[in-house]
């Protein structure tokens, strides 16, 4: 049984906040964008992946990310970032009621879909799983079994809350894209030197990051 993958998206216009200082006002929307872009068709290329939910209220996000086969259902509950990711988790399970489930985050411009692979190979084992961001404070991905509640805990030093919740932490070497969100300019560099999709390829090509 494949699984669903729940992907949060901000309002562009309100997305990638920390990123204005390297990117400038003008750009961050559209980086927001692509980053999401090669989030979802990585995600949609990984074998474990069966539908892809896309958990956002912007119009144009949405119809970029439903053209590369996510369903794109609005952020009702309107409260904040795991609000809309447990809201995403219950629809995925009405759909499917016996479906696993994960979130992903929006801004894995670099995501590889074999080792996306790997990480659900790994949290198929546990009831809740995780995987702690690159800089090993936040949280890039979590699962729940089926039957299991997602309870999401992200935004800030989520690894220890998630931690804390009897998640287990998924410890895998070697999937560094999975780990690889972008806030800032240090982590696009970071994302660019691992190699991105096309979308951030081509919208970052020629841009000079400030250091």
């Amino acid at each position: 049984m494949g699984w669903t993958l729940v992907v949060p998206l901000k309002p562009l216009a309100l997305a990638k906040s920390r990123l204005t200082g390297a990117a400038g006002d003008g750009l961050r929307p559209g980086l927001a964008l692509a980053f999401a872009q090669d989030t979802v068709a990585a995600a949609g290329a990984c074998p474990a992946v069966r539908d892809v939910v896309v958990v956002t209220d912007d119009r144009r996000a949405g119809a970029e990310l439903a053209a590369l086969g996510a369903r794109v259902v609005p952020d009702t509950p309107g409260a904040g970032l795991n609000a809309a990711l447990a809201h995403g988790a219950r629809l995925a399970r009405e759909r499917r009621p016996d479906c696993p489930v994960a979130v992903l985050n929006a801004d894995l411009p670099a995501l590889r879909p074999r080792e996306l692979t790997r990480v659900f190979s790994a949290a198929a084992a546990f009831p809740r799983a995780f995987l702690a961001d690159a800089a090993g404070i936040g949280t890039t991905f979590l699962s729940a079994a089926p039957g299991i509640g997602l309870r999401p805990a992200f935004g800030g030093p989520s690894r220890a809350r998630h931690r804390a919740s009897g998640a287990v932490e998924i410890a895998l070497r070697g999937v560094g894209s999975v780990r690889r969100d972008v806030d800032t300019g240090d982590d696009l560099r970071a994302a660019l030197a691992l190699g991105t999709g096309p979308h951030t390829a081509a919208l970052t090509a020629g841009l000079l990051i400030p250091e």
